[in-house]
């Protein structure tokens, strides 16, 4: 209302004025334009100027309108668009959820130009064609998330690592994971991804390389990181077991250095793993070093008792047959009611040339354990001793066990 009526005073003024001025004659305007000459009043001249202003200010105004207006109408419009590709991202990723393999690489592809995270969009997309069996597409759509979000590129290869894995695609994958750590060597899920791509390969050298950066960077439990060793070094020393067997078929004269340098490479606590030295001790014993292997197992039975490891001993050949058997006897004197190390020195008295004494110790054997090994020793010994009866009845009795036979009556000869 006081705008209205400032308005208003304004105007009453201007005519005032205007009125006033009319009294007085200020003489006129001439205008010349070319061959044109145009002459009026200053009072009417005066008037012409200021509708020419108010129209440029009109028109200026006008357009300013206009322009924003389009800005408005182009904001509106992109809005739109937005709110499309947020409702077919989130349509694309629940069919991807449901398993809609098709209809979510559509929905989520169309609406990645517009969508708040294009990245997500194009990673999603790359999934549902992997699951369609388009590689193609895969690349392509991986190549698309790269280019559409600055700074994705660990992003974008980590999903491409895994979807080459997926895939059965070892050594596309191989090569985008050691890209990627040069990238970032410390990068956790990149180490992680490695070792199951060297573990599918059987890569055992690499994966025995990249032990020390998996238990550095914790990426394992500590159980998970131990069987993983013994799996990588149990595979190393059988490939180089494999090895020299082949080398000695050309050259009987190959050595065992390979496996031994090896064995002095192992972890400290795989050098004390039971299952580890029994691996290594028969695979000496199989390339030809029983007397190496005697050694070893003499030297880790002093200190630590394994029957596994005892039983091996009974079955290899020392360098002293003699030696061996006493060194066994001495640990029958901590352990006299050991079934494992009565059936080894019943097999080291045979290897000396004891038959009696081999009998007794099987037998003994027997008393605390029937188990196959024993019964199959003492009925061969029989035999050859010519005691035929009890050599066919020990070697009934190992039929029955070793078939799982039950107690049953029998007819008597």
């Amino acid at each position: 209302m006081i705008r209205l009526l400032l308005v208003i005073l304004i105007a009453l003024i201007i005519g005032t004025g205007l009125s006033l001025g009319l009294q007085y004659d200020l003489g006129y305007i001439r205008i010349s334009l070319g061959n044109y000459l145009v002459e009026t009043n200053f009072w009417v001249g005066l008037a012409l100027l200021v509708v020419v202003i108010a129209l440029i200010i009109f028109c200026i105004g006008t357009l300013r309108r206009i322009r924003q207006g389009s800005g408005l109408l182009a904001t509106w419009v992109s809005r739109g668009n937005e709110r499309r590709a947020r409702r077919r991202t989130t349509q694309g990723l629940l069919a991807l959820a449901e398993g809609n393999w098709p209809r979510a690489r559509k929905m989520l592809t169309s609406s990645a130009s517009h969508a708040d995270t294009p990245l997500i969009n194009y990673l999603a997309a790359a999934q549902a064609a992997f699951e369609c069996g388009d590689h193609d597409a895969v690349d392509e759509l991986l190549r698309q998330a790269f280019e559409s979000t600055p700074g994705s590129d660990m992003a974008v290869g980590l999903t491409q690592a895994q979807l080459q894995l997926a895939g059965n695609r070892l050594e596309q994958a191989l090569a985008t994971l050691v890209r990627l750590r040069k990238q970032s060597p410390r990068h956790p899920f990149v180490l992680r991804l490695l070792k199951n791509t060297y573990l599918r390969l059987e890569d055992w050298r690499e994966l025995a390389r990249l032990l020390p950066e998996l238990r550095k960077r914790h990426v394992l439990p500590e159980t998970e990181l131990h069987e993983l060793q013994r799996l990588v070094w149990h595979n190393l020393l059988e490939k180089a077991a494999e090895d020299i067997r082949r080398d000695q078929n050309d050259n009987p004269n190959t050595t065992l250095e390979p496996l031994t340098r090896l064995w002095d490479e192992l972890p400290g606590f795989l050098r004390k793993d039971e299952a580890t030295i029994e691996n290594y001790a028969r695979l000496l014993a199989d390339l030809g070093d029983e007397a190496q292997t005697e050694t070893l197992l003499r030297k880790v039975l002093h200190n630590h008792w394994s029957d596994h490891l005892v039983n091996l001993y009974g079955r290899i050949e020392g360098r002293e047959p003699d030696e061996q058997l006493l060194t066994a006897e001495q640990w029958l004197k901590d352990r006299p009611n050991n079934a494992e190390l009565l059936l080894a020195l019943g097999r080291l008295s045979l290897r000396n040339q004891l038959w009696g004494k081999a009998r007794e110790y099987f037998e003994a054997s027997l008393k605390l354990r029937r188990s196959r090994e024993a019964l199959a020793e003492l009925s061969r010994l029989c035999a050859h001793m010519g005691d035929e009866e009890t050599s066919a009845r020990l070697m009934m009795q190992g039929l029955a066990t070793d078939n799982g036979l039950p107690q049953l009556p029998m007819p008597k000869a």
